[in-house]
């Protein structure tokens, strides 16, 4: 489906740009334990960014419910487990951290649906 591309791709964009903004802009001006976080918010929304064109790819070979699922979950899970991350270190309210493993739940039902989706295409 052509918007888990598009959505792919802009988190990619961002996602090299905040890891540029954490390494270059917040690194003086946070705790490491803070930069951490940061980076951990990054990666994830990287492999996800990633994981939304193997739904796209998977959408197109098998026209699959389930794929759909894939993207959105994806999508979700990026902005609610690296979004937190990000809040975290931005406004150094921690009580958000209990958000961040609801967008992790996300991210492993994308994961499961990418699974049965691949499933679907008979090979």
């Amino acid at each position: 489906m052509k918007i888990f591309a598009l959505l792919g791709s802009i988190f990619a964009l961002l996602g090299v740009a905040f890891g540029a903004f954490g390494a270059h802009a917040l690194a003086d001006k946070v705790e490491p334990r803070m930069i951490e976080i940061w980076e951990t918010g990054v990666q994830y929304q990287m492999y996800h960014a990633l994981a939304l064109f193997a739904a796209a790819w998977l959408y197109h070979q098998t026209q699959s419910t389930v794929a759909l699922v894939a993207g959105w979950s994806f999508t979700s899970g990026i902005l609610v487990f690296s979004g937190s991350l990000y809040l975290i270190v931005f406004t150094g309210a921690r009580g958000l951290g209990a958000i961040t493993p609801i967008g992790g739940v996300a991210l492993l039902v994308g994961w499961l649906c990418c699974m049965l989706a691949a499933l679907k295409l008979g090979v």
